[in-house]
């Protein structure tokens, strides 16, 4: 009889607080983020001549020689199949995939053996969708984009430095550039436009 209570009583619990935690609370997140963060809640989609072209949050591959490239992705871009590669840091196929990737990037940018290749241009984010670079990795392209969009190359110099995130308060993460963003205001100062 005892245990029979104690099983009505668990199985009460139960049901509540999967009501409550599973039904009630996610109801009430969703709408504070609607009410208060929608366009975050949302995705964070940046829209141009009234089309979603993609979002801040998520990395995008950019080929054309005329736009700033993103960090390499594993999973294609693609958010529905989010990976990193699990290759170790011991695995042969790692380093030549690391080989390639440097080798693309000094030919693409024209740039000398002796200088060094940041990091986030040879290796794919954990996810393989992140959507920002470091300034330094956009620095390196910027020779590239002016010499191919016939722009000062100080002028887009200076874009890298306006659309440079810095860390939080200062303190928390490292300064990084959206690419998306970086290359909508490419787009909007060459007449531009790749959507």
């Amino acid at each position: 009889m005892k245990v029979l209570k104690q099983l009505r009583t668990a199985f009460l619990i139960l049901v509540v607080f999967s009501i409550l935690l599973g039904v009630v609370y996610p109801l009430v997140m969703t709408g504070i983020a609607q009410l208060f963060f929608s366009h975050r809640a949302d995705g964070s989609m940046i829209v141009s001549n009234g089309r979603i072209i993609g979002s801040k949050l998520i990395g995008q591959q950019f080929l054309l020689p005329t736009y700033f490239h993103s960090r390499p992705s594993d999973c294609d871009y693609n958010a529905a199949s989010s990976s990193s590669s699990n290759l170790g840091p011991s695995n042969p196929e790692l380093f030549k995939q690391v080989r390639e990737q440097i080798n693309q990037v000094r030919t693409e940018n024209e740039i000398a053996d002796t200088v060094l290749v940041p990091a986030d241009l040879v290796l794919a984010s954990g996810s393989g969708l992140d959507p920002e670079i470091s300034p330094q990795s956009a620095f390196l392209q910027v020779s590239r984009i002016a010499k191919s969009r016939n722009l000062p190359i100080e002028l887009v110099r200076q874009l890298v430095i306006n659309k440079t995130q810095q860390p939080f308060i200062g303190v928390f993460g490292q300064p990084r550039v959206n690419v998306l963003t970086l290359n909508l205001a490419l787009d909007s100062i060459s007449g531009q436009n790749r959507h």
